[in-house]
């Protein structure tokens, strides 16, 4: 099985710039609940390319940005170091090189369901504050609200291989559970939306680790799919990704 931690070194351009980014209402909804102000220092582990680090450094927050595979930690720098609070690191859920005790918010965007649950739980715990937060959140897409999303659904479903096995909803909520316990977290979700051009729309295709990739049989065949579900629907050259957000989180005592 491929490391997680590699999955997207060949996909990170199409990743920086085509994924959603996160609703400003996660930073509401933390200010408002948990205390979140400017100055609370800010661990994104799995930062990736810096799309969820970067709602946080907007906010004014210095963030320490966790990521294990270089090209996508490379790709995060470039995106976030005109930041002044922008700190890059080398490091695991697991083991994330930061001082015991160091911040005040822990995050994480869509790579929790990768992390190895106990010992990262463990990990948390050593480098938030007394007091600290830890929040999940991420964008689910929804598959049927409009006949573009349909049409996007379908060529998944017939181009890559082993796409209807993966629940994904089944796999972040029973991870979310397993992580926090049954009742030990508040959640929250949020409707986002993402209005691409064709380019757009093949870089976001591009950007999942599952699609096919040049070379693979089923690649031409699935870009060929994904050009007429477009040109039939789109309005004004531009169709819409629709999310549901959702947002998980624990403050502790």
């Amino acid at each position: 099985m491929k490391d997680p931690t590699e999955r997207f070194s060949s996909r990170v351009d199409d990743y920086a710039q085509y994924r959603p980014r996160y609703p400003r209402e996660v930073i509401r909804t933390l200010r408002n609940e948990c205390g979140l102000t400017p100055g609370s220092p800010i661990a994104d582990i799995g930062s990736g390319t810096g799309l969820l680090s970067e709602l946080f450094l907007q906010n004014g927050n210095p963030v320490f940005a966790v990521e294990p595979n270089p090209e996508m930690r490379e790709a995060g720098e470039k995106l976030l170091s005109r930041y002044p609070g922008f700190r890059s690191i080398e490091g695991r859920a697991e083991a994330t090189n930061l001082p015991e005790a160091s911040v005040d918010f822990v995050i994480m965007g869509q790579a929790f369901h990768w992390f190895d649950l106990d010992k990262c739980r463990r990990e948390f715990i050593r480098i938030l504050k007394p007091g600290g937060t830890v929040m999940i959140v991420w964008n689910e897409r929804e598959t049927g609200s409009t006949p573009f999303l349909i049409a996007y659904e379908e060529l998944l479903k017939r181009h890559v291989p082993d796409y209807t096995q993966l629940n994904f909803k089944e796999i972040y909520d029973a991870s979310v559970v397993e992580f926090f316990g049954g009742n030990g977290f508040q959640s929250k979700t949020f409707r986002h939306r993402q209005d691409l051009d064709y380019a757009g729309t093949r870089g976001r295709l591009l950007s999942s680790s599952y699609t096919p990739e040049e070379g693979h049989p089923n690649h031409i065949p699935m870009l060929d799919a994904l050009s007429e579900a477009f040109h039939t629907n789109q309005v004004d050259g531009r169709v819409a990704f629709i999310y549901t957000t959702r947002m998980y989180y624990s403050r502790s005592k």
